[in-house]
């Protein structure tokens, strides 16, 4: 049912790439930040594509990403006094027990997040609509806000929240993205970035200013699609789609979606396409990377929270869904060199989740959760933690109470196998999981100072995949 607003923290950003980010570090508390934001994780924000020169295919190395979660306190001793493995950063899709969700391509989307300061929304302002470059003609700003005007009453900002740590009941903010409403009784079109590692998802339609709670029907993180389902929902305006596949390059096009993750009227821009059937290369926080094809390359101004918003034609039709931006690191705000799903390859994903078809990439409703942190590992760390392996997921946090504690499952343990299939890092657990429910219950095998380890565990409902 539809909720009151709140004045809680949100923010987030499309996606992008810095060329040569620095090395990540943990960001100081948000007393310490500027006023009127502080990095947060990832969610909602287009992921950041790093290296990549429009056309020519493959991005290059993976950007660095702010931690917006504390080190995690080590009561160990037998590790060499002081050490302690680098806090963890945020899951990709493949830990579904990693509670700090974040941005990652792998799961999320690659991103780099804002959160507004508490209390602070943002004043409500009128789209702000800017011109992009491109051969064809620049489309009026007059004809540009007629053109939004067919698609921004459908145009929802998404506000995530999760859990302050493992096991707490205290929830803080995760981050902010955009949402297209499908059909009139609720069914959102997003990224999976954007909602990925959520407990609680939060939905305010500008238009009308009724804010709902929402569920995830599902998700594919491989194509970073999700679709969601507002509580309570009728009667809603919905967007037109439009057919990606009719698209050619220098095609004039409207952006919309929730920029800064301010909320309010949804932030306009235009450009025209500058190509099509694009490939990027976006890296996780595991030093792996995600390979997404097929995208729509165009130059209106992307800004952060506007993952998961909307490619407009001048007819009104969307055709694709913002997921990632180019851009020369974290300070920058807008780019315009901006990707999209195709509108046509996000609809498929849609069908296979209204079909109730789990696949390999498909997850339908709400996965299985361990109740676990983990990381990859690395031969240093194996050896600092008196381990014979350096293949597998490295354990950095257990939530008291899981039947992941109560089997011994402790930090820094390494997992090597789910259900004797082995496990080779934190990136390939999560699909070993994500295909069972909560309720069931996997045979997990890991190792740790004192040898090798099989027990049965239960898994439970947890985050968003």
């Amino acid at each position: 049912m539809p909720e009151d607003e709140t004045n809680e923290p949100s923010g987030g950003q499309p996606r992008e790439t810095p060329p040569t980010p620095p090395p990540p570090a943990i960001p100081p508390p948000p007393s310490a930040m500027p006023p009127d934001i502080w990095p947060a994780s990832g969610q909602g924000f287009p992921r950041a594509e790093q290296g990549a020169t429009p056309g020519a295919g493959p991005a290059g190395p993976t950007p660095a990403y702010p931690q917006t979660y504390p080190q995690p306190a080590w009561s160990q001793h037998y590790p060499p006094p002081g050490w302690a493995p680098p806090p963890p950063r945020r899951r990709g899709r493949a830990v579904v027990a990693a509670l700090t969700a974040s941005a990652l391509l792998l799961a999320s989307g690659v991103g780099i997040g804002w959160v507004l300061r508490a209390g602070d929304r943002g004043t409500a302002q009128p789209p702000v609509i800017a011109q992009g470059g491109g051969n064809a003609p620049a489309v009026p700003p007059s004809d540009v806000r007629a053109i939004a005007g067919r698609v921004t009453p459908a145009v929802v900002d998404i506000n995530t929240f999760t859990d302050a740590d493992l096991g707490s009941s205290v929830q803080v903010p995760l981050g902010a993205g955009t949402g297209m409403i499908l059909t009139s009784s609720g069914e959102v079109l997003t990224n999976n970035h954007v909602v990925e590692g959520a407990n609680s998802i939060r939905v305010t339609i500008p238009s009308s200013g009724a804010t709902y709670r929402a569920d995830v029907l599902g998700v594919d993180p491989s194509a970073d699609v999700a679709l969601i389902r507002l509580e309570g929902a009728s009667g809603l305006p919905t967007v037109s789609a439009g057919d990606s596949s009719a698209l050619s390059s220098g095609q004039r096009i409207v952006a919309i979606g929730n920029a800064l993750g301010r909320g309010g009227p949804p932030s306009v821009t235009s450009g025209s396409i500058s190509s099509l059937d694009q490939s990027i290369t976006v890296g996780d926080d595991r030093g792996g990377s995600e390979h997404l094809s097929g995208l729509i390359q165009s130059n209106a101004s992307i800004s952060p929270g506007d993952s998961g918003g909307a490619i407009v034609t001048n007819d009104g039709h969307v055709v694709g869904m913002i997921t990632a931006s180019a851009t020369q690191g974290p300070a920058q705000s807008s780019s315009s060199i901006g990707y999209a799903i195709p509108i046509n390859d996000a609809l498929d994903v849609v069908g296979q989740v209204r079909s109730g078809r789990a696949t390999a990439d498909v997850i339908i409703g709400p996965a299985g959760f361990l109740g676990i942190e983990a990381k990859n590992i690395d031969a240093a760390t194996a050896q600092r933690i008196g381990v014979s392996t350096n293949a597998g997921a490295l354990v950095v946090g257990v939530e008291p109470g899981t039947s992941a504690a109560r089997a011994g499952l402790g930090r820094l343990s390494v997992i090597t196998a789910v259900n004797g299939q082995r496990v080779t890092s934190a990136d390939t657990l999560g699909p070993k999981i994500h295909v069972h429910k909560p309720g069931e219950q996997i045979s997990v095998t890991w190792m740790d100072r004192n040898g090798t380890h099989t027990a049965l565990m239960r898994l439970v409902s947890g985050p968003a995949v």
